[in-house]
């Protein structure tokens, strides 16, 4: 017989571990990998998704740590999902495990049940999953973690060596929390958000000639004034039963209107750009023919300073040597980004859009969007804004 070193792989995968407990391991460590590493590509957008949670528990103090908690429960599922893959800690790494499932079993169920939070962000803007589906998704992983913590005491280490497991585990923490890290300071390394790089935003506004609309269907609480009965009947039977000829048949409330089936949607619904005054100027700042700067800077109050103040300088020289136009787009008051733009001594022209469209369009506060015809040329965040140079040499005036 052939010996093994010791030190080397301990046993072969299925031996002593049971196929059912392997295929629950790896099912769940692929799953909570996936789902931890699309969060942690848009660790800002997932704090969103957060903070409409903690305002829902009123909570909402926390929304100060909210980018800190997405980061580290990103890291955290990704590194449950790969000890787990690799049988390291396995009865801590179980006990993680079924705690994070109810957990969020419970969070998807209360959004499901009393419609407070539309998606979860499982999946970031990757999948987008209905409250229903989310739950559901929940229950099938709280399944088949429950068989994983039965049998928590057959997980054996693919590695016998301790320091080779350690090392290996010391990566996957560094990396886990790494990429959030990363993605957060220099954008999501793939944007699945409307207003990605290429896409053109008066198209992506758009319904196309003979899109079907969303379907939707009225509802009538009535009240028998004679006898009391009441009932909840469709518009459709409402009129098919001829129930609105009997005068003792009164409507109750206001008519509710429930969507029975989706529609043709555009990808961007919710933008319009404004004045101080409220003109809309949305059309002519984004099918502007000729190259402009789009500083994205949602929530003033919290906008960095210092990006500000060299975006103000690159724009001044932009628009000097090459007459491009550069505004800025805030959710603050007019006010506000009065006194905003005196204290900064700002060279760009400040319009207003709401705060959700804002969020979407670049995950950095600052952010900045190079457009020419309403399509998006390149965006980056504070971080990587090129220099003046390098701007005008790789995209205004290529050599």
């Amino acid at each position: 017989m052939k010996d093994y070193n010791k030190d080397s792989v301990k046993r072969l995968p299925l031996q002593g571990a049971g196929g059912a407990l392997w295929v629950c391991r790896i099912l769940v460590g692929l799953l909570f990998i996936f789902s931890g590493l699309i969060k942690a590509n848009d660790p800002l957008g997932f704090s969103y998704k957060l903070e409409e949670y903690f305002e829902v528990f009123h909570i909402s103090f926390l929304g100060n740590f909210a980018v800190s908690i997405a980061i580290f429960l990103c890291a955290l599922e990704m590194f449950f999902g790969f000890a787990l893959l690799i049988g390291a800690y396995g009865k801590r790494i179980a006990w993680g495990l079924l705690l994070l499932i109810i957990f969020f079993t419970f969070l998807t169920f209360y959004s499901a049940a009393f419609h407070v939070v539309q998606t979860c962000g499982c999946f970031g803007d990757a999948i987008v999953l209905t409250p229903w589906q989310s739950f559901s998704k929940d229950v099938a992983l709280f399944v088949l973690i429950i068989w994983i913590f039965i049998n928590r005491d057959k997980i054996q280490p693919l590695f016998k060596s301790e320091s080779v497991e350690r090392g290996i585990v010391l990566v996957a923490v560094v990396l886990s929390f790494g990429i959030g890290i990363y993605t957060y300071n220099f954008l999501p390394v793939i944007d699945f958000l409307a207003y990605k790089v290429g896409a053109n935003i008066p198209e992506e506004m758009k319904t196309p000639p003979g899109a079907i609309p969303d379907e939707y269907q009225l509802t009538y609480h009535l009240k028998n004034k004679k006898t009391g009965e009441a009932k909840v009947m469709s518009s459709t039977d409402y009129l098919k039963n001829n129930i609105w000829k009997d005068v003792n048949w009164q409507i109750v409330g206001e008519p509710e209107s429930k969507l029975i089936k989706k529609g043709f949607s555009p990808k961007i619904i919710d933008l319009r750009i404004n004045d101080a005054q409220g003109s809309d100027y949305t059309n002519e700042l984004l099918s502007n023919p000729f190259y402009n700067v789009i500083i994205v800077a949602y929530n003033l109050d919290k906008t960095n300073a210092d990006a500000i103040g060299k975006l103000n300088a690159m724009a001044l020289d932009l628009a000097k040597n090459f007459n491009i136009r550069t505004v800025l787009l805030t959710s603050n008051s007019a006010k506000d980004a009065e006194a905003f733009s005196k204290a900064n001594h700002l060279f760009s022209e400040v319009f207003y859009a709401d705060e959700v469209p804002l969020k979407s369009m670049v995950r950095a506060n600052p952010g900045v969007l190079l457009m020419k015809n309403g399509t998006i040329i390149n965006k980056w965040h504070f971080h990587s804004v090129p220099s003046y140079d390098q701007l005008v040499n790789q995209y205004i005036a290529p050599r």
